[in-house]
C-alpha cells in the first residue's frame, strides 16, 4: 500500500479527488463567465462565438473530472480500511476500466461532429448517465437504510449524502443538456441571418435556463466534499 517517498495509495486518492473538486468547480465558474457574453446581442456574431468557443472548450474540464470522480471516490474506499475487503483488487479494476470507457465516449462526444456516429456517441452517454443515476439511487438508499451496508459497521449514512449528491450532479447535466437543445438552431439562425428579437429569445431562453441546474451542481459539489471532509454520523474513529 505504500508509494514512494511514503505516500499511500490513501493519499494518491485524497490528492486526485481535491485536483477533480478545483478543476470541477473552476471549469464551470468559466463556463458560466462565458455565458454571459453569449447573451450581449450588442456585440458582434464574431465576438460572441469567440465566447462560445471558449465555453465549449472549457467545459471539457468539468465534464472529465464528473467521470473520474466516481472511480476516485471508489479508490478512497478500497484504499480504507473498512472498505478494502469489498473494493480493493478486482471491483476496483473494474470501476477504473468502465469509468475510462465512459470517459472515452464524453470524450469522443466533444470531438464528433453532428454525423450518425456522433449522435450515436451523444445518445449513448445519455444512456449511460441516466442508467448511473438509476444504480447510484439505488445504492444510496441501500445504505442509508440496512445497518452494516456491504459489511462496513462504521454506520456510513454520510456516504449514502455523498452518493446522492454526485447523482444529482449527474442528473443537473442532463437536465442542462435538454435546456441547452434550443441553443444550437437558435445559434445558427444568428450565424446565417443574424440578430432578431426572436433569435435573441431563444438564446437567452436556452442559456438562462440552464442556469438552475449550473446552480445545483455547484451546491452538490460542495456537498459532497462537506459529507467526504466531516463524515457526520460515523462510529469509525
Amino acid at each position: 500500500m505504500i508509494g514512494t517517498h511514503g505516500f499511500t495509495l490513501h493519499s494518491w486518492a485524497i490528492l486526485l479527488h481535491i485536483v477533480l473538486f478545483a478543476y470541477w468547480l473552476g471549469g464551470d465558474l468559466g463556463v458560466f463567465y462565458s455565458s454571459r457574453f453569449i447573451l450581449k446581442k450588442e456585440l458582434s456574431a464574431e465576438a460572441r462565438g469567440v465566447a462560445v468557443k471558449i465555453m465549449h472548450v472549457v467545459d471539457m474540464s468539468p465534464r472529465i473530472c464528473l467521470v473520474l470522480f466516481l472511480p476516485s471516490g471508489i479508490t478512497l474506499m478500497a484504499a480504507d480500511d473498512l472498505g478494502r475487503d469489498i473494493f480493493y483488487g478486482w471491483p476496483l479494476a473494474a470501476v477504473w476500466v468502465l469509468s475510462l470507457v465512459w470517459l472515452w465516449l464524453v470524450v469522443t462526444d466533444y470531438r464528433s461532429g453532428a454525423g450518425r456516429f456522433g449522435a450515436f456517441v451523444h445518445r449513448t452517454d445519455f444512456l449511460v448517465r441516466g442508467g448511473l443515476i438509476l444504480v447510484l439511487f439505488g445504492s444510496a438508499a441501500y445504505t442509508f437504510v440496512v445497518d452494516e451496508p456491504f459489511g462496513v459497521t462504521s454506520d456510513p449514512k454520510w456516504l449514502a449524502g455523498k452518493v446522492v449528491a454526485y447523482a444529482l450532479c449527474i442528473a443537473g447535466g442532463l437536465m442542462i443538456r435538454v435546456k441547452l437543445r434550443p441553443f444550437g438552431p437558435a445559434w445558427g439562425r444568428l450565424l446565417t441571418q443574424g440578430s432578431d428579437p426572436e433569435v435573441e429569445r431563444d438564446i437567452r431562453g436556452a442559456v438562462q435556463g440552464s442556469i438552475p441546474y449550473v446552480l445545483m451542481i455547484w451546491a452538490m459539489v460542495v456537498l459532497a466534499a462537506v459529507l467526504g471532509v466531516i463524515k457526520p454520523g460515523t462510529t469509525a474513529y
